[in-house]
């Protein structure tokens, strides 16, 4: 496993955001600087991973589909920034083991526990929902859980974005630390509503999401919940 792809690949790409946008960005100092962490972040369009390798500090070692592996031009660069996969259409023990043995060298492991790119009513903040296993893996491990909410990445996916005058706009904010001594349903739902309340947080802060403009009108992301889903080990 070596970190070298991954500085790269985050020198360059981060020049590039830096000449496209100006982001707000709150809370990276919650993820600690040394040690395990398990990083969880909301899932809105492919562009989330290089925007959390630009902003967060650490390396991070992704948990991603089995679905991308299977290009294999794709897999060997996710392999070089040290990404390995998951197969969310089954119990993937095999996987798990891999979290736990990168999460107990040190490592910071960042998860998609919605299990796929998730946007409008389907997003976490809406839905309230996650795939079970996160807080099974945050014990097994010890590891804290670092929540982490990304807004409008999706501005992205339109050409005229990529255009080096600082225009696009969007978010990434992360809480407080979870610690992993709790049951893992209580993990699960205060990662759920640490999910709400950073998203209300940053989306009044950045004056409003374009994103989500129609769920903030019906005030469908005003309050955190409790309500969670318990289900298969495959969170993303």
């Amino acid at each position: 496993m070596s970190d070298l792809a991954y500085r790269i690949t985050r020198t360059l790409g981060g020049l590039v955001f830096w000449m496209t946008s100006t982001p707000v960005v709150r809370g990276t100092k919650h993820v600690p600087p040394t040690g395990p962490c398990l990083l969880v972040a909301t899932h809105q369009s492919p562009y989330d991973i290089p925007l959390l390798i630009r902003h967060i500090p650490r390396l991070l070692d992704f948990v991603s589909a089995v679905d991308v592996f299977r290009n294999p031009a794709v897999a060997m660069f996710y392999r070089l920034l040290n990404a390995f996969p998951l197969d969310r259409t089954r119990s993937d023990p095999k996987t798990v083991r891999t979290i736990v043995r990168r999460l107990q060298h040190g490592r910071v492991v960042a998860m998609f526990p919605e299990g796929g790119i998730r946007a409008g009513e389907d997003s976490v903040v809406n839905s309230h929902r996650i795939k079970a296993g996160v807080g099974r893996i945050a014990r097994l491990s010890g590891a804290p859980v670092v929540p982490c909410v990304i807004v409008d990445s999706a501005a992205y996916s339109r050409p005229r974005r990529w255009l080096p005058i600082k225009r696009t706009r969007y978010g990434i904010i992360a809480g407080p630390p979870i610690v992993p001594h709790l049951t893992a349903e209580k993990i699960e739902s205060m990662i759920i509503d640490s999910f709400v309340s950073l998203h209300r947080t940053l989306c009044e802060e950045m004056g409003g999401c374009p994103c989500d403009k129609q769920w903030h009108q019906q005030g469908n992301c005003s309050e955190p919940s409790s309500r969670h889903t318990n289900g298969r080990d495959d969170a993303e």
